[in-house]
């Protein structure tokens, strides 16, 4: 594995030389500020290896978990960092609206990147017919994780569509067992799981168009559709023949364990719904465990066939403040399926250009996600992410928990409007 990625970032090394002949190993240096830290920052730092190596370009990354409000403070004094790793495409678009970010369909070969990216990433790293950000990588949410060998033992069969998901919960059910396991405990984040079950549904009923409304409060929460996925979402988390130890249980467990009953003998539930960063609980949870045999995922199917399998997740953005030769030899760079290849090698996260080699993932399974998120015809960030954190991060959450606990829906909706209303009325900002 050493000498493949040795090699590899070689090979990225001689593509940036031949790409990039101009510049001298006395180029500068570029400033990023990101909220990446552990792991993630000696990922980046990996990426960022051969680009330094090749150009001699200095690049000095500052991390804060407090970005958005770091970023905003910086550029409103005149202080921007040369690029900034975007914590959303809510706050890209605030920048470029203010005229903040450079137009890279000025710097990047456009066509290349039409060939390289379905045309969803670049809508979401676009404004006002302007590419302001890349897609660095992106997580997949809309996931729904089994047990292979289980559902051989048993004769069940992968579900293709929202009535057959519905028919195996209820065949797993009459089997006497549950069918899922959920958990929305987080600590003070409790109830988030939940917002990514009811965004998932919005997309796959209403649409990308009426879930772009919703999170941007152009419709009501009390709106049909937003009750429509909250019904959905209801028919199984409020159901105790369907969820694992019934809704007490579904408030009460954290979401990192949710997906332990999937692996006890025998099994106490056969689905669990989440990300894709939900593997590293079920390898350290379960020591032993082979991914592709012992556990495997489908993607959450299609509800209305209208708006098929639609992509919930999160993604880094990459965006430009200064526009000088050393930020635009790096933002071709990182644009590349060799460094992308090199982030997602280090972090089992997914890259979203259809370049990438497949052997750039650690395993399988991350292979498999892959291809599901480069297929997707239409991605959407997580909602919450995106609204008001008194909504988003605060009466979203709390609803969720309201509404599982058994709370009548109108109550539940005519809550969170309530602190929907006041929040954007204020014009709170986002995360």
């Amino acid at each position: 594995m050493r000498i493949r990625r040795n090699l590899a970032g070689w090979m990225v090394i001689a593509l940036v030389l031949v790409t990039m002949p101009a510049l001298s190993a006395q180029s500068g240096k570029v400033t990023i500020l990101g909220t990446w830290g552990g792991h993630e920052l000696a990922a980046f730092e990996k990426v960022l290896e051969p680009f330094e190596a090749a150009t001699g370009i200095d690049v000095q990354f500052t991390g804060t978990r407090d970005l958005p409000a770091v970023l905003t403070t910086r550029v409103a004094a005149g202080n921007p960092p040369d690029m900034a790793a975007l914590p959303n495409p809510g706050q890209m678009l605030e920048l470029a609206a203010g005229g903040h970010l450079v137009d890279l369909s000025q710097i990047l070969d456009m066509d290349q990147l039409r060939e390289d990216f379905a045309p969803v990433w670049l809508e979401m790293g676009s404004y006002d017919g302007k590419l302001v950000a890349i897609v660095l990588s992106a997580d997949l949410k809309s996931l729904v994780w089994y047990n292979p060998k289980e559902f051989a033992a048993r004769g069940y069969q992968v579900p293709t569509t929202w009535d057959e998901l519905l028919a195996l919960t209820e065949q797993i059910a009459r089997d006497g067992h549950t069918a899922w396991s959920i958990g929305l405990e987080s600590g003070a984040a409790s109830g988030w799981p939940g917002t990514d079950w009811i965004e998932d549904i919005m997309l796959r009923t209403a649409g990308p168009e009426v879930y772009d409304q919703w999170v941007n409060h152009d419709i009501p929460w009390t709106h049909p559709a937003v009750r429509r996925a909250f019904e959905i979402f209801g028919e199984i988390a409020r159901n105790p023949r369907y969820v694992y130890g019934g809704t007490t249980a579904v408030l009460s467990t954290n979401f990192g364990d949710a997906v332990n009953p999937l692996f006890t003998d025998p099994p106490r539930a056969f689905l669990h719904r989440q990300a894709s960063f939900i593997t590293s609980f079920i390898t350290e949870n379960n020591p032993g465990v082979v991914a592709g045999e012992d556990y495997d995922f489908f993607p959450l199917p299609a509800i209305d066939p209208q708006w098929g399998v639609p992509a919930l997740g999160a993604a880094d953005l990459i965006g430009v403040f200064r526009d000088t030769p050393e930020t635009r030899a790096l933002i071709r760079y990182l644009v590349t399926p060799g460094a992308q290849a090199i982030w997602v090698s280090e972090l089992g996260k997914l890259s979203a250009n259809r370049r990438v080699t497949p052997n750039a993932y650690p395993d399988e399974l991350t292979r498999k996600m892959a291809q599901t998120l480069v297929e997707a015809e239409v991605f959407r960030f997580d909602g919450s992410d995106l609204m008001p954190p008194a909504v988003g991060s605060g009466a979203f959450w709390e609803g969720v928990l309201m509404y599982v606990g058994g709370e009548d829906l109108d109550t539940v909706l005519e809550f969170i409007e309530a602190a929907a209303d006041d929040a954007y009325t204020s014009g709170a900002a986002t995360d």
